[in-house]
């Protein structure tokens, strides 16, 4: 729970105040460091379970191949599929192959990806494909993703991804939790958070910050993209929680899928210019925003 939370450091503590642990508590604190990108802790962390016997499943080896992909760690990821059947005595399942293709995936191996899914002891479901479409997308392979495509609609003919208006933002304030979409109006204080994020915005560009008008996804004027852009989930949610927390306050906002490009730079901005912790759970994992760095280090 304090992971998911966004407080690793709270389920750290909680983990070792434990007084007897099983493979469910240490799985769930392996987990916790992957989501949060904590590669080093990661593996720190496996290597203590292997000391003290801890029986292995392939829950432990999805989140230390999720570790090892959101840190471009290919090598180590390799050595870690090998070693489950080879070593520990765990067959790979279809989500343990997702996660092998998200890892060849988000380093450009795409190829090696595409092969892996072909050589796969079991049928690859939607997920699998999706891993390796989300890594056409990055990499501009469109022949390739013409055709993973394909594999996509007819595993999960009611996919949505690449709908951004479908995108929600939320933030909790004093047990309360605002919701924001794309563009959105509905919120009693949206007077306030467009003009903290218009006051942002000179500052931002002072930084060097220049929206990347790619990630709109509508067929508008290049204004009326920089505008959307502005006012993407994240961001609006951001602004408000600034305008309603105390200077120095930590923010943690969650959003129900992958984080674009353009917000991650502008949040990197955001950060420095408001010297805040900005805490941000994507579909994928906890981005870490402070002085204008990422703990992902730009790579997820």
């Amino acid at each position: 729970m304090y992971a998911k939370c966004g407080s690793i450091m709270d389920a750290q503590s909680m983990s070792n105040k434990t007084s007897t642990r099983n493979a469910v508590t240490w799985n769930a604190m392996l987990a916790g460091y992957a989501i949060h990108g904590h590669f080093k802790e990661a593996f720190e962390h496996f290597e203590r379970m292997c000391e003290e016997g801890v029986e292995m499943s392939m829950v432990t080896f999805v989140s230390l191949l999720s570790t090892c992909s959101h840190a471009g760690l290919v090598d180590e990821g390799l050595v870690c599929f090998d070693s489950m059947s080879l070593v520990h005595d765990v067959s790979p399942t279809v989500e343990g192959y997702a996660c092998m293709v998200d890892l060849f995936g988000r380093a450009g191996h795409l190829h090696e990806a595409e092969e892996l899914i072909k050589t796969m002891s079991c049928e690859p479901n939607a997920p699998v494909w999706k891993a390796l479409l989300g890594a056409c997308g990055v990499y501009g392979d469109l022949e390739m993703g013409e055709c993973v495509a394909e594999q996509v609609l007819r595993l999960d003919p009611g996919n949505s991804a690449g709908n951004w208006d479908s995108w929600c933002t939320w933030i909790e304030l004093n047990k309360e939790v605002h919701s924001f979409t794309v563009d959105d109006q509905e919120h009693p204080q949206i007077i306030e958070i467009c003009e903290e994020l218009k006051r942002l915005s000179g500052q931002m560009k002072e930084l060097g910050y220049v929206p990347d008008t790619k990630f709109v996804l509508h067929d508008v004027e290049d204004e009326d993209k920089m505008l959307r852009l502005g006012h993407h989930s994240e961001n609006l949610a951001i602004a408000f929680g600034l305008i309603s927390t105390p200077p120095g306050t930590t923010l943690c906002i969650f959003k129900n899928l992958r984080m674009c490009g353009d917000c991650h730079c502008a949040i990197k901005a955001i950060s420095k210019i408001v010297v805040r912790k900005i805490i941000v759970r994507d579909a994928n994992r906890f981005h870490h925003f402070q002085n204008g760095l990422c703990s992902c280090r730009y790579y997820w």
